[in-house]
């Protein structure tokens, strides 16, 4: 049943980020065509501060999820309507606190964002997209019912229809009206209806949810939460600073048309992490699941089998990355677009490391590992602006981007074998770097053979280079990837699993 609503899960979610990749570059190119580069940075710069409010939530979805595993298992519908009105009087609070502090920082948005050139209002832009972060969290706590019960599949075709409803209107009122306000408007009221229609979904499921009846919720039970939410609330700091704090730092000494450049790059890097990071989340359910049965040893399998797969997406998708976005970007949007080769670099180098952390991420959170390392995102963070502010007076752009790598070796180094290899799986250190390097060593021969081959390849017609770009990174890096790892049991084990799939 776990292998069937994760592979249910895995498939959704990536038809449902192909068609969102696909519908995106539309969108980007057309923005950029309708508006211009100053309305893309300040897009992403708002994007960026409002995920910043995001860590008010404190991660109580994630904690109200991880309590959910063990009622689910065992039926205990009392149990999970007095978890759903917590989660449900919780967000509602969030929501309220968001919108008042959102409101305290607009004395400071023209600090960040510096001279605009465009006639709109910038506190009024930034008003409707703290109006959509605050519609966020009225009506989207019964989709942690889905979530938990491995149905994440559901929200994510709901998803789909809301992400093609708002882009296709989106883009029609650009084309037509160029009305950037108009704009915003559309996406407040599509992310209302999706909300409303998951809690539809949620309701006919699970209709004993509707329930007025409900107990309070067991004291023991809000303890154990807000000890997972104490450590979560260092979490969602440290992911911000570390994730969300580029195009803030970018904006503040580069220019928000510098942020404008770097957003076409990020566009295309968050569509493929996106794109991985949802067949990631729609197993973490099923790993919740198995860690109930506190199985180790059967434990550290699954997540040894889940590496192996991790790691081969990611240096697969990094050499991609490497040796596509350039010739992909030319024909999209322009050659004016394209930023330096040592800026790819460390882009793709950072790309590879936030993918890297999926395996141990994910059983982390289903592990309910929040509270132990709260400390280790704190030194994160401290880290990577610290060093990103440095760097970026020496070297410019490039600088931001390598102190979020350096900010990353905290996690590879101490957090992931302290915090999740020696509770979940009783292993050692020594056993943790056995089971990365190999796959480190395999990535820097896929991405550096690639490169170095098609780096004699000179094609001057912009599509053919794309077209045999993109050919020649499915086949090499895999080829590599196949050769060194195919006497592996984790390759085996896939091996079979789809050997299996094929007889049925």
């Amino acid at each position: 049943m776990r292998s069937t609503n994760s592979i249910k899960n895995a498939i959704v979610a990536t038809v449902m980020n192909l068609i969102t990749i696909v519908i995106g570059f539309i969108a980007q190119r057309i923005f950029l065509q309708t508006l211009g580069t100053e309305y893309l940075g300040i897009n992403g710069l708002f994007t960026n501060i409002l995920s910043m409010l995001g860590i008010i939530e404190l991660g109580l979805g994630s904690a109200i999820i991880y309590h959910l595993y063990q009622p689910i298992a065992e039926g205990n519908k009392e149990k999970i309507k007095s978890l759903m009105l917590f989660y449900k009087v919780g967000y509602r609070t969030i929501g309220f606190i968001i919108a008042m502090i959102g409101v305290l920082l607009i004395p400071f948005l023209y600090f960040i964002v510096g001279e605009v050139s465009i006639p709109e209002s910038v506190t009024y832009i930034y008003l409707l997209f703290l109006t959509d972060i605050v519609a966020s969290y009225l009506l989207t706590y019964k989709r942690s019912i889905l979530y938990a019960n491995q149905k994440t599949y559901v929200v994510n075709l709901v998803h789909i229809g809301y992400l093609i409803i708002m882009n296709v209107t989106q883009l029609i009122i650009l084309i037509l009206t160029k009305n950037y306000i108009l704009y915003l408007w559309i996406k407040i009221i599509c992310r209302v209806l999706e909300n409303v229609i998951i809690t539809i979904i949620a309701n006919r499921q699970y209709p004993f949810i509707k329930s007025k009846q409900v107990k309070a919720l067991d004291k023991q039970v809000k303890n154990s939460i807000f000890t997972k939410v104490k450590g979560l609330v260092y979490h969602k700091i440290g992911t911000f600073i570390v994730l969300g704090t580029d195009n803030i730092i970018i904006s503040t000494f580069l220019g928000v048309s510098t942020v404008g450049l770097y957003s076409n790059y990020n566009l295309i890097i968050q569509a493929l992490g996106n794109l991985f990071s949802q067949v990631f989340n729609s197993i973490t359910a099923s790993v919740g699941n198995l860690l109930v049965e506190q199985d180790k040893k059967k434990s550290y399998l699954v997540y040894k089998n889940i590496l192996f797969l991790n790691s081969w997406v990611y240096a697969f998708a990094s050499t991609g990355l490497l040796c596509v976005i350039e010739p992909f970007v030319r024909i999209w949007i322009g050659s004016e677009y394209i930023l330096s080769f040592g800026i790819l670099v460390t882009l793709v180098i950072n790309f590879y490391l936030q993918g890297m952390r999926k395996t141990s991420n994910t059983f982390k959170e289903a592990g309910g590992i929040f509270y132990e390392d709260r400390y280790v995102p704190l030194w994160e963070s401290l880290i990577n602006i610290v060093s990103s502010i440095i760097l970026v007076n020496i070297f410019g752009m490039i600088g931001v981007f390598i102190g979020t790598i350096i900010s990353t070796f905290v996690l590879f180094f101490y957090s992931y074998p302290k915090f999740v290899y020696k509770p979940l799986f009783e292993r050692t250190y020594k056993q943790y770097i056995k089971d990365y390097v190999p796959y480190l060593i395999g990535t820097i021969l896929a991405v550096t053979i690639t490169y170095f081959v098609l780096s004699f390849i000179q094609i001057e017609n912009n599509v053919l280079h794309l077209v045999v770009n993109v050919g020649l990174v499915c086949v090499i890096p895999n080829m590599i990837y196949l050769m060194l790892f195919y006497r592996t049991n984790q390759f085996q084990y896939y091996k079979n699993f789809l050997m299996k799939i094929l007889k049925k």
